[in-house]
């Protein structure tokens, strides 16, 4: 496997992981890399003349440098929208890691990045033991941190970061995605949040009206290829 592969998880649900990631894939293409989307298990599927289908994975599939079969992006399809090894239990699917090891190589054959996106928090459970850190700890991914700036986000963006380190996995990177624009001291909890977490920011984005991936790109902070500061960072 050739890319390099990046696990993008969250403070919470419903964080914007999925804008971020498919803005960060945007910004990568942008410096003349090729990059995929993946979304190994997505709950909440919508039932579509093509199957189930997952608007995350969807926006994955769309932000990637070439067109991939669904199937890849997101092997994992589930329809009732809640955690996934809950669903997968009410779907009678066993999840299993081999099919995602599978794809994700596939993946990784044709691409300089593969973004991946992880579903919920950092310790989602994927079955009835591990975890989806135990995920990205499989795949070798570092991991990128979406913290979803508003009240309490300073405590869950240190436990997450201190169990992202506890699993041994690197945390390359973190962005804010302010998703309460009401937020009290925002400048105060950004300037917190570069002071304890041990790993670069890579952009602050702001409350916006229309957060599309394509307006958010430009908020986010990635060095060209060749950069010094790459090899730190994301590559």
């Amino acid at each position: 496997m050739s890319a390099r592969g990046l696990f993008i998880t969250g403070t919470d649900t419903g964080i914007g992981k999925t804008r971020v990631a498919a803005a960060l894939m945007l910004r990568l293409r942008e410096t003349g890399l090729r990059v995929a989307g993946f979304k190994p298990v997505a709950a909440g599927c919508e039932r579509t003349p093509d199957g189930l289908r997952n608007d995350d994975a969807v926006e994955l599939q769309r932000c990637a440098s070439r067109p991939w079969p669904y199937a890849t992006v997101n092997p994992y399809a589930l329809e009732p929208p809640i955690a996934p090894h809950l669903a997968a239990a009410e779907a009678g699917v066993t999840l299993a890691l081999e099919p995602l090891r599978t794809a994700y190589a596939e993946l990784a054959a044709e691409s300089d990045v593969v973004v991946v996106e992880g579903a919920g928090g950092w310790l989602v459970p994927f079955d009835d033991r591990r975890t989806l850190a135990d995920l990205a700890r499989e795949l070798d991914l570092d991991t990128l941190l979406v913290v979803g700036v508003r009240l309490g986000c300073l405590n869950h963006a240190l436990l997450t970061a201190a169990s992202i380190a506890a699993h041994g996995v690197r945390l390359a990177g973190w962005v804010a995605n302010v998703i309460d624009p009401d937020v009290a001291r925002l400048d105060g909890q950004l300037q917190t949040l570069a002071a304890r977490l041990d790993a670069p920011c890579l952009g602050h984005l702001p409350h916006l009206a229309d957060p599309r991936p394509e307006n958010l790109a430009a908020h986010l902070d990635i060095p060209a290829p060749g950069d010094p500061s790459t090899d730190t960072l994301l590559l």
